[in-house]
């Protein structure tokens, strides 16, 4: 009995505690997906007032638009931040919105401010869609594809020529009478509940042909966020990819501002808040959570301001304050773009 007291004891091994297995990156993006088809139900068929079948068509026009720049924004946001190598940016800043603008004050200093309602339509939207492409795609591919171009330097010379192109636009601004004046501001923010119902069919399809094609490229998308010397080593084109890459950026950057408007930051935080969820960097999982995300905070912000704060106008600024603010943390914490 004395052996047994004095007799040293083990120490018990603790067992170490089984993780819980995180969710997939799969499993997380389905279960956005779901979220998303319940607000999209809400959004659609809750708190009608009136003719259900008016409002049913008014619901499905914004919800379209909405489906419209939650993909085109959210997908060529993450497109832009692999190919610049950098979580910060987004092509919006650099000119793409000034152009729009410029052409939308154009219009009215030489036609009048009743040439906007006159000109709604599909003609309009793909006119001004080319304008923006042709100019995005020679900017972009000047600055990547020269010898001595740099990311430093396609970011100083598109906020150069959006400043250049806003500071024209404001001049403009001052020689219009008061009415013009206050028809332009209505459409120099982003509107959903605006849209024209030809240009929908055009702008979905749009969208479904660019979605097919960046799902054919995502390997190397993979291969091309990871820089020029690495992608070249690997057997890609670096310089082809590239150009590629930012035609179809442009392109659906260039679509959703025609259609609805200039939206600075919101593809940015759909990007952003993506990256988070996900809990990957391959585009095969990145791209429709960024996809899904951004189209649930447009239809969610939309259902909570127009029922519970009745501001179903103040959308895109909402965003674009909050969008805005996070830039700015995002920079402060690191420090550099």
């Amino acid at each position: 009995m004395a052996d047994t007291l004095l007799r040293p004891r083990r120490p018990r091994t603790l067992r170490p505690r089984p993780r819980r297995r995180a969710l997939s990156p799969a499993a997380r993006t389905a279960v956005v997906g779901a979220l998303l088809a319940v607000v999209v139900l809400a959004y659609l068929f809750a708190f009608v007032r009136g003719s259900f079948d008016y409002a049913l068509h008014r619901r499905l026009t914004m919800l379209g638009a909405m489906v419209v720049a939650g993909f085109a924004q959210s997908v060529a946001t993450v497109l832009f931040q692999s190919v610049t190598r950098n979580r910060v940016l987004t092509p919006s800043i650099m000119g793409l919105d000034s152009v729009y603008v410029l052409v939308q004050t154009a219009l009215v200093v030489v036609w009048g401010g009743r040439v906007l309602a006159a000109t709604d339509g599909l003609a309009k939207v793909l006119v001004q869609t080319l304008v923006m492409v042709a100019f995005a795609t020679v900017l972009f591919r000047w600055l990547f594809t020269a010898r001595w171009g740099n990311l430093n330097v396609l970011l100083l010379v598109g906020v150069t020529l959006g400043m250049a192109f806003d500071s024209l636009a404001t001049f403009l601004q001052r020689v219009l009478s008061p009415t013009d004046y206050d028809l332009l501001s209505l459409r120099l923010f982003a509107r959903m509940n605006a849209v024209d119902d030809a240009s929908l069919p055009l702008a979905l399809g749009a969208c479904v042909l660019a979605g097919l094609f960046v799902a054919r490229r995502v390997h190397r998308l993979d291969v091309l966020q990871l820089g020029r010397d690495v992608a070249t080593n690997l057997g890609l084109d670096h310089r082809r990819e590239l150009t590629t890459v930012l035609v179809v950026v442009s392109v659906l950057i260039a679509l959703s501002t025609a259609l609805v408007g200039p939206m600075t930051f919101f593809g940015f935080i759909a990007a952003t808040v993506a990256r988070q969820l996900v809990g990957s960097e391959r585009h095969v999982h990145l791209l429709p959570m960024a996809f899904l995300f951004g189209t649930l905070l447009l239809v969610g912000s939309q259902f909570v301001l127009e029922h519970v704060f009745s501001a179903s106008g103040m959308l895109t600024v909402v965003l674009d304050v909050v969008g805005g603010g996070l830039f700015l943390v995002l920079l402060l914490r690191k420090g550099r773009l």
